[in-house]
């Protein structure tokens, strides 16, 4: 017997990374040395004070009941305090501070708590693909806007103010970009504030690689007026290599907070306490962490310019985040190009296309790669050039 599917699901496809990853997965156990250089997963341990942390909660007594859905108090403020230090931005840990099981859960929940049927969103393109999906899951509807090579990957304000953006809710942006790596700039969080103000727009910036090879973090909470129209989501994955934790927040004004609360108490029932308290400790390591962490990835990033080059790419080495994201020669179709990659070389690089029609033409690779597998490629690549 066969039970119809919900119609939303006609709106929305397998994840690109969780199709590709079976296929992957397919020619791993087939005895193929597969090096994955696609996904930001990061494999290096989180701090040491957070494993110590965890081990030392999971036997205080009350440590496995159901957790409060606002978060431990303390992780509220150790949230509060890594925003005030971190961003200096000031953040109400009773009310504009909301801990979530990793940001992507934020995406679902705002967009839930927001966004109804005929609901338009404003999503870069090229961009983060959940933006889309969560937006049609809900039966709101996409409209993308432009981010281009030419424009410093930065919305083209002018073209968007002659838009009909009378139906547009939210929008959603996205610095240090992934996948371009774009860093934003005081300058754009002010535009895009004024931006929002204008249409009524909800922005919601999506901020989990603001440590990673970037001397200069932001908060787009640090603009004068933002709290008016503005959420951040950030996330303790890429930051601490805590991907598989699942701890991420949003941050925004008591209203707002309140509204998306109310759909994530009905979503879950709060975030294990060992969790919490790992997270606790990660947000009170010293700058030292994130030198370390930065160290490894600087040298990482620049074996992977090297095997850019050898495909005859090019990329840009002020670019920020876990990721180069890196030009084809001109007419080259990146789809076929990794494919090729895959099976003849046994390497696998994201396209750019999986992130929008701006991404054609272009390839990502992450920097969760040891040297040596980095080293590795390139020697693959050297001897079937």
């Amino acid at each position: 017997m066969s039970i119809q599917t919900a119609k939303r699901l006609e709106t929305v496809e397998e994840y690109y990374f969780s199709k590709k990853l079976r296929e992957v997965r397919g020619l791993v156990a087939s005895g193929r040395p597969v090096l994955n250089m696609a996904i930001g997963s990061p494999d290096l341990d989180p701090p040491k004070e957070v494993l110590q942390a965890i081990q030392d909660a999971v036997v205080v007594n009350g440590a496995h009941k159901y957790q409060s859905y606002q978060g431990l108090p303390e992780l509220r403020k150790a949230i509060a305090d890594f925003y005030e230090s971190k961003y200096k931005v000031t953040l109400n840990l009773e009310n504009e501070i909301l801990p979530l099981m990793g940001s992507k859960e934020g995406i679902m929940h705002i967009s839930l708590a927001y966004l109804n049927p005929g609901d338009e969103v404003l999503i870069p393109n090229p961009g983060y693909p959940t933006y889309t999906s969560v937006t049609k899951l809900v039966g709101a509807t996409p409209v993308f806007y432009d981010l281009q090579e030419e424009n410093g990957w930065e919305p083209d304000f002018h073209s968007l103010s002659k838009r009909d953006l009378s139906k547009v809710k939210i929008m959603w942006v996205n610095y240090p970009h992934m996948p371009t790596g774009a860093s934003g700039s005081v300058e754009l969080f002010k535009k895009l504030i004024d931006f929002a103000k204008k249409h009524s727009i909800l922005l919601v910036k999506d901020n989990p690689y603001s440590f990673v090879l970037n001397d200069s973090p932001l908060s787009i909470l640090s603009i004068e007026g933002a709290k008016e129209v503005a959420l951040e989501l950030n996330s303790l994955s890429k930051t601490f290599n805590m991907a598989g934790w699942r701890v991420g927040m949003v941050s925004g004004s008591a209203n707002k907070i309140d509204a998306v609360l109310k759909v994530k108490s009905n979503m879950d029932s709060g975030m294990f306490q060992g969790i919490q308290k790992g997270a606790i400790a990660a947000l009170k390591v010293s700058n030292d962490w994130y030198d370390k962490m930065n160290t490894i990835y600087k040298g990482r990033r620049e074996l992977i310019w090297q095997l850019a080059e050898l495909l005859g790419c090019t990329f840009d080495k002020e670019a920020k985040g876990m990721f180069v994201w890196a030009k084809l020669p001109r007419g080259v179709n990146a789809v076929t190009f990794i494919d090729n990659i895959l099976y003849q070389n046994d390497i696998f690089i994201a396209p750019g296309d999986i992130f929008g029609s701006n991404g054609k033409g272009f390839i990502r690779f992450s920097l969760c790669v040891t040297q040596e597998n980095i080293k590795e490629a390139i020697t693959r690549l050297q001897v079937k050039a």
